[in-house]
């Protein structure tokens, strides 16, 4: 899992340096499956974030919600796509980076 974290950190750093890659990556949300688009484009430019980690990682994330709240979560979520939404976010968010 911490392997997903570091390629995402390195592709996060390239989009704050490359408006037109900062775009891509957020106009992913747009596409009948985000997350695989999303997945497809980084993998396209060599980096390694495949779909199953991604999901993985959201659902480790929504287990950990659900263990955290006094007698357990009764409505399990519809998508672990929180950590894809967290990663945008913060490139929405984020100031662009200069060489």
């Amino acid at each position: 899992m911490n392997s997903l974290f570091r390629e995402l950190d390195r592709l996060l750093e390239a989009a704050r340096r490359e408006e037109s890659l900062r775009r891509r990556l957020l106009d992913t949300r747009a596409a009948a499956d985000p997350m695989d688009a999303f997945c497809s484009l980084a993998q396209s430019l060599g980096y390694e974030i495949y779909l199953g980690d991604l999901f993985a990682a959201g659902q480790e994330y929504s287990d950990n919600q659900c263990k955290s709240t006094n007698g357990g979560n009764p409505r399990p979520y519809d998508s672990f796509s929180d950590t894809l939404e967290f990663f945008l976010a913060e490139l929405e968010q984020a100031a662009p980076l200069s060489e």
